[in-house]
């Protein structure tokens, strides 16, 4: 490798040497010299190279101790929040094809802008080189990852998040058969955090594997390991057979039964993911990212993470007490971009009253009332701040976690946040009509991403943001992918959002029951109610779970406004994903077939019973 000893010493230039990878050695000589970083660090895989990575995020001030053994505090800019979409482009070649609602730039003119702008981003920094696997280590499901960064606080965080991998590189024997990425934050100000939002750019090369990523420190741009590498992997899994999805994957335990269901789910963010994958009494495998394989005609799936990096908003000890009691107790834990006083964190709607002052996400000297440079009020803390931590930490953690085989898929869970249209819980009737649920999931945006709130986008299987393929393609594998199996998972929508008068009508802790009832159908435990939609859950089953879970009485009226078919506000989402879905090309007939019998089972269903709003008991 021509890297200048000075930058490269010769025991971190043999630990590359080990691996006999020359892509590996192309890679470093190429970013290295492009990047200009003052020193390269090679961590392995040995724990005493890992700790350096963590003390040095400290030394540098990215991360700052707090009082609870193991806590620290990360802050991004104030303008580096949320995952950037304006910025993150595929690159393409005039050969691929890719859907209309995915960014897209020439990809020769996209590499020469963005390595431009990554020319000396290092210069008097020092740069970490890692080795991550992307699932359990020596899993046939998973994928190896190749990191240079110039941010010991995203290194530190994959840490928690990833395994460790450098001699599975070892056994590639010169492959390039792995995921690369290339990040700098670039200058810093003296807070620490990117100067130059302006040149901030995420740019996904699929034909190389390999993911540029300059002037960002939020996670969701700069960890490449995670949503950067879920694009790279939605590439390679539609030109194979299998699934790569945004999905949880967590294990159903009913009261009183010794068995265990296991469902993938798939929320847009801040729509109720984690704290599904987190209901209490179940197990969690994965909140984010899920891999699935058909093996002996069963859908299988592993979690290629180890860590949550999660919405730590709305954590409170009622509601999520699970990850309240992990936030609050001593483990190695990263905080971002919350409020700190006297070394103790604080978040929005935590279930206690906020410091009026301290160290938040927009100022060192934050107090009440302070406004930005806009003359907009600067909250406690950020509404997408985040905590990361290993899921090994967590009493709830799935025995099955780091297990190569992974673990068998009886459900698929998609949700979304619908404050008018959808019942809270229902099933499809099929896999295709489960397939175009998850495709035709909407929701209502959030802070997790930068733009308005309170508008309704359309996120199929809350996928929309790294879609790297066309959309008429995505579906046709996932359609492909069902008829793989003998069995495949039964298909569930649930909606923890829907509002009647601008109230919800549901608690947050109704979820279990949601998930309760789902797990029942599985085993064929309960009967349903067939209707334009999909099939509902019947109101004494409900009934009898609320009271074995929460010993609460579950209203009868309660239940008729919940799962009354709202139909005209169907069949405008219906108008909205017909005008979507003629957009896109090579839409599969089948899919489409779908999409015009719901219409009219909706239509039909109208006519019947001559009215906008049918109770659940109309179609008994």
């Amino acid at each position: 490798m021509n890297i200048d000893k000075s930058v490269l010493n010769d025991e971190d230039r043999q630990k590359i040497e080990y691996l006999g990878n020359p892509h590996i050695n192309k890679y470093m000589e190429t970013y290295v010299n492009l990047l200009k970083p003052a020193k390269v660090t090679v961590i392995t895989d040995k724990q005493e190279e890992i700790n350096y990575v963590r003390n040095r995020a400290i030394e540098l001030k990215e991360e700052t101790k707090l009082a609870m053994t193991g806590h620290t505090i990360h802050y991004d800019g104030y303008y580096d929040q949320a995952r950037d979409k304006a910025n993150t482009s595929v690159l393409v070649t005039p050969d691929m094809k890719m859907s209309k609602v995915i960014n897209t730039k020439e990809r020769e003119a996209g590499l020469k802008e963005v390595l431009g702008i990554m020319d000396g981003a290092m210069e008097g920094k020092e740069a970490v080189v890692r080795f991550f696997s992307l699932g359990p280590v020596g899993s046939k499901f998973s994928i190896l990852a190749f990191q240079i960064t110039d941010s010991f606080y995203v290194a530190h965080s994959e840490d928690i998040l990833y395994r460790t991998a450098y001699e599975e590189f070892k056994k590639l024997d010169g492959s390039d058969d792995f995921f690369t990425f290339i990040h700098s934050a670039g200058p810093l100000d003296e807070r620490g955090v990117t100067k130059n939002i302006k040149n901030r750019r995420i740019y996904i090369d699929l034909k190389g594997d390999i993911v540029l990523t300059v002037n960002n420190q939020y996670a969701g741009n700069s960890l490449g390991l995670k949503k950067l590498a879920l694009r790279l992997a939605i590439y390679k899994a539609n030109h194979e057979d299998w699934l790569a999805e945004h999905m949880f994957l967590m294990g159903a335990k009913p009261e009183g039964k010794s068995r265990v269901t296991y469902f993938t789910g798939a929320y847009p963010s801040a729509c109720g993911k984690t704290s599904t994958a987190m209901i209490p009494g179940q197990t969690i495998v994965g909140d984010d990212i899920a891999y699935l394989q058909e093996r002996d005609g069963l859908a299988y799936a592993v979690n290629i993470e180890q860590g949550i990096f999660g919405i730590i908003t709305d954590v409170n000890p009622e509601d999520d007490p699970l990850i309240y009691e992990t936030l609050t107790t001593p483990r190695e834990l990263i905080f971002s971009n919350v409020l700190v006083k006297d070394r103790v964190p604080a978040w929005l709607n935590m279930g206690k009253e906020l410091p009026s002052e301290g160290m938040n996400h927009y100022s060192d000297n934050w107090t009440l009332g302070t406004k930005d440079k806009d003359g907009k009020i600067v909250e406690h803390a950020h509404k997408n701040a985040r905590y990361t931590m290993r899921i090994q930490e967590l009493e709830n953690a799935d025995p099955n976690l780091n297990d190569p085989d992974g673990v068998p898929v009886q459900g698929v869970i998609y949700g979304g946040r619908d404050s008018d249209t959808s019942v809270p819980v229902y099933q499809s009737f099929n896999w295709a009509h489960g397939v175009f649920i998850g495709a035709t999931i909407e929701s209502e945006t959030t802070s997790a991403t930068l733009g308005k709130e309170g508008v309704r986008t359309f996120s199929p299987m809350a996928n929309i943001d790294f879609l790297v393929v066309p959309l008429g393609t995505y579906i046709r594998n996932h359609l492909r992918f069902g008829k793989s199996l003998d069995n495949p998972p039964l298909v569930f929508a649930t909606n923890y959002f829907l509002k009647e008068k601008g109230m919800f009508l549901n608690h947050k802790v109704d979820k279990k029951v949601w998930l309760m009832w789902m797990e029942g159908r599985v085993h064929h435990e309960y009967d349903a109610i067939g209707t334009p939609i999909g099939y509902i859950p019947k109101y004494q089953d409900l009934k009898a779970l609320f009271k074995q879970i929460f010993n609460r009485d579950y209203t009868k009226a309660g239940y008729d406004v919940q799962f009354s078919i709202r139909v005209s506000n169907w069949l405008e989402k219906m108008e909205r994903m017909e005008k979507i879905f003629a957009d896109e090309e090579n839409v599969p007939e089948e899919f489409t077939t779908v999409l015009e019998e719901e219409k009219k089972r909706l239509l039909e269903a109208k006519a019947k019973y001559g009215r906008d709003i049918i109770p659940p008991d109309e179609f008994l």
